[in-house]
Formats: structure tokens, sequence, C-alpha cells
């Protein structure tokens, strides 16, 4: 709910015509919020594989190991590696002087669209946003990585169908949420060359698409929303049965 709040509310105004301006100061946070939350929400991806990893693994000790206490402190070391994060791209980024073009072709301030428009030398900050991204991206994709291969090893194991399948339906719908999450983030930030043109439509999937199946990934866990599900399409499918034999 919050990473697409940073972006959606300016892109509407745009859309509904009205000045498409955005100050200097909103710009910076812009930036700062979206690699806030964006990393924050990396970091949680690879606590949620962590937890899926004690889970299936170590199931009769799952609750003396994920106990509240150790709950809160990944949260928080989440949410302090964003804010740490966050904070080096946007000092480095801001430090910069802009005095030239002040016209950002990208539908909200971030790395690819601000750093071009500097006066000063960008080098820096642009090495230092592509190894501060890339580099906290690999870390976090490999702690999911480690996890998921304990894990898989653990559900290769499992001699039944059944449990396998219910090990597996624990982790689809966060694998799926990985997917959608660190695609965009690889394409967009670790290329030579950026793409105007590929980033802006990789950015509008990462921003509004990936945020909004993220819900509809989760709740398909859920049995009553399954079988909410089914009622819908066969209600429709009925609908358009009766229609083809009226017609």
């Amino acid at each position: 709910m919050l990473f697409p709040s940073v972006t959606c509310p300016k892109m509407l105004l745009y859309l509904s015509g009205q000045s498409p301006v955005i100050s200097y100061k909103g710009c910076a946070a812009q930036l700062f919020f979206y690699h806030l939350l964006g990393s924050t929400e990396g970091c949680l991806y690879s606590v949620m594989a962590y937890d899926r990893y004690v889970a299936i693994c170590h199931p009769l000790r799952y609750m003396l190991i994920m106990k509240r206490g150790v709950c809160v402190s990944l949260v928080t070391i989440a949410c302090s590696v964003g804010f740490l994060h966050a904070t080096i791209l946007t000092s480095f980024t801001f430090h910069l002087v802009y005095c030239a073009s002040n016209q950002v072709d990208y539908f909200f301030c971030d790395l690819p669209a601000v750093l071009p428009l500097a006066c000063s030398d960008s080098t820096l900050a642009q090495k230092v946003g592509s190894i501060n991204v890339g580099f906290l991206a690999l870390i976090l994709l490999f702690s999911v990585c480690v996890s998921y291969a304990h894990i898989g090893i653990a559900i290769l194991r499992i001699r039944s169908a059944e449990g396998r399948q219910k090990a597996f339906s624990t982790c689809s719908a966060h694998l799926t949420a990985i997917l959608c999450a660190y695609g965009p983030v690889i394409i967009i930030y670790l290329q030579r060359t950026p793409n105007p043109l590929l980033g802006a439509v990789v950015q509008i999937l990462n921003n509004i698409v990936s945020p909004m199946l993220n819900s509809l990934i989760y709740s398909l866990r859920n049995k009553e929303v399954k079988r909410s599900l089914r009622k819908v399409f066969q209600n429709v499918l009925l609908g358009v049965q009766k229609q083809i034999w009226t017609q």
C-alpha cells in the first residue's frame, strides 16, 4: 500500500491534466521514499523466505525460533537497511549541482531520470547508485535462494504427495511475489546503457501492477477466496451459455 503511494498520486495528477510540476524537495522526497520502501520490501522478502525455511525444515521448533522478539528484530533490521540505502542514494544524487534542464523524462523522480540533468560530474553518483542497488539486490536474492535451496531439499525428502503439495503451496505465493519484485530491479538498475522507454514501462509494472497483484497472489492461498472465485467463474460461464442458447 505504501510503495505505490509514493508515485501514483502525482502520476494521477499528470493524467488528469493538472500541472506536471514537482518541486526540488518533492523530487528528493519521492526518490528517498521510493528506495526506502522498495529496499525494505526486498529485505522483508528475505525475512519471509527465512520464515518459510524454518516452518518447513524445522516445523517442531518453529514457535521457539520465530518468537515475537525475533520477528520484531528482523523487521527493524529490514527497515534500518532500507533507511540507510535510501539515505546514501538520495545524498549522493542531490549533492550534485542541477542548473541546466529541469525536465524529468519520467513519471517520477528516480536515479536514471534525475542524474542526467546534473551539471556537475555524476559519474560517482551513478556508480554508487548501481553498486548500492545491485549489491543489495544480489545479497537479498542470494539469501532467498539459500533459504529455498534448503526448502527444496526438505520437500524432496517428503514421501507423501499431499505433504509435498502442502509445502509447495506455502512457498508458491512468496516465490511469485519475489519474481514480480526483483525482475524490474534487474532490468532497470543493472543495465549498462539505460533505456528510458523500457525503464518507464517496467517501472509502471513495478509501481502499479506488482503491488496490485500481491493482494491477489497471497489471497489465493485462502480456501474461501478460491471457493468464491470458482463461483464467480461458474456464474459467468452460465450467463454466457444462457445468452448463447437464447440467441
